[in-house]
């Protein structure tokens, strides 16, 4: 069996390579990492995941006297490259929204479709209302554009979308500040 390896920017080979073999092989494998190497594949994943997660992510100011609301994550699924836009490449993502969640504005360095995939998700962008989103529903945000915020508005159920982004080819960050 072979298992081809494509890092992501950043991620050492051998992280990634051990990564496939535990996913590919099951917790078998994993036991059989030396432990040098669980670290490193730990480490990598850590700074994959926080460099996603942390700018676009973090949760909104709190009112005076209230607690901050929950944070959105973001789970990166795919990043390949477009071989018939050369430059561009297409990202999919994850978006999970515990009850309450608030993600602040913030644009997008390219285009953007958004799925709901579960519950609500309450999202405005610059110039327009804020509408309700559905589980199946979908809405477009183009390169640059402002978008000022999103959230979970159910205080009881989570809710999640399938986020697709054309940008540029080096998988670089999704998130611009406002």
């Amino acid at each position: 069996m072979s298992i081809a390896v494509r890092s992501w920017p950043r991620a050492p080979r051998h992280a990634v390579a051990l990564s496939l073999a535990a996913l590919a092989l099951g917790a078998a494998a994993w036991a059989l990492v030396p432990h040098t190497g669980k670290q490193a594949t730990v480490a990598w994943l850590d700074d994959l995941c926080s460099s996603v997660t942390r700018p676009m992510f973090a949760s909104a100011p709190a009112p005076e006297g209230s607690a901050a609301r929950p944070q959105t994550t973001v789970r990166p699924l795919s990043c390949e490259p477009l071989p018939n836009v050369p430059g561009k490449s297409i990202t999919t993502a994850l978006v999970e929204f515990p009850p309450l969640a608030y993600t602040p504005a913030h644009r997008h360095p390219g285009s953007v479709q958004a799925v709901v995939v579960s519950g609500t998700v309450r999202s405005q962008m610059a110039g327009g209302p804020a509408v309700d989103y559905q589980t199946g529903q979908t809405w477009f945000e183009p390169p640059r554009a402002l978008h000022l915020f999103a959230e979970n508005p159910d205080p009881v159920k989570p809710a999640s979308l399938i986020a697709t982004f054309i940008a540029d080819s080096d998988c670089g960050p999704l998130v611009l500040p406002p």
